[in-house]
């Protein structure tokens, strides 16, 4: 990897506003002359975004579910993440790993030692530099789901899955602090882009 190649994940619950921030953030670092990659997963290559369509609309079980996140995985690391690191970009990034063992690990109750060895197979070792965890109670999360769009698979499960998310979403946090930022979404807009600028611009790779 260059030295100047960094790759930022955003993560938090369906609702938390995390997709209203990447864009904000991509234009800010392009602003400071960097060149940006922006992705997300499920997703980032055709086949990966082919893998995306079956996970949000067909029912399926935990293990179907990290098989083909990790496999769509594989595909956009190869194909997009690795080489754009190489080339020096920051690649920002809707989701990654921390997604799966929260939504599957902790929502749907599957075996984390499981995810652990997809997770190295998988990824070689490669994490995100920064992750950004956009933190939302549950509820707050539904009632901003409700308003803005129609509910996918997922998005359709009970509260009660979201909050378990959370929770996954904290255990990851616990288990990585260096590498987590927590971004309190349940403030006004600006106020969680101050947050996000804040996180960024403190890392001292910059």
């Amino acid at each position: 990897m260059s030295p100047s190649g960094r790759f930022i994940t955003f993560e938090g619950i369906d609702g938390a506003g995390k997709s209203s921030h990447i864009e904000s953030l991509a234009d800010w670092l392009r602003g400071q002359g960097r060149q940006v990659v922006l992705t997300r997963e499920p997703g980032g290559t055709p086949l990966a975004e082919a893998v995306r369509e079956l996970f949000l609309h067909r029912e399926m079980d935990a293990l179907t579910e990290a098989l083909l996140v990790f496999a769509a995985r594989r595909d956009h690391l190869q194909q997009v993440i690795e080489p754009a690191l190489q080339s020096g970009a920051v690649v920002l990034c809707d989701r990654f790993t921390d997604a799966t063992f929260a939504y599957q690990g902790s929502g749907r109750g599957f075996d984390p030692q499981v995810l652990s060895q997809l997770e190295q197979w998988v990824q070689a070792g490669r994490q995100p530099d920064l992750t950004l965890w956009f933190d939302l109670p549950a509820d707050i999360a539904a009632e901003r789901r409700a308003a803005a769009r129609a509910a996918d698979r997922l998005e359709r499960e009970e509260q009660a899955f979201f909050e378990r998310v959370r929770a996954g979403y904290a255990a990851r946090a616990a288990g990585a602090s260096q590498r987590f930022a927590r971004i309190d979404a349940d403030r006004p807009k600006p106020q969680v882009w101050q947050q996000v600028a804040a996180a960024v611009s403190s890392r001292p790779w910059w």
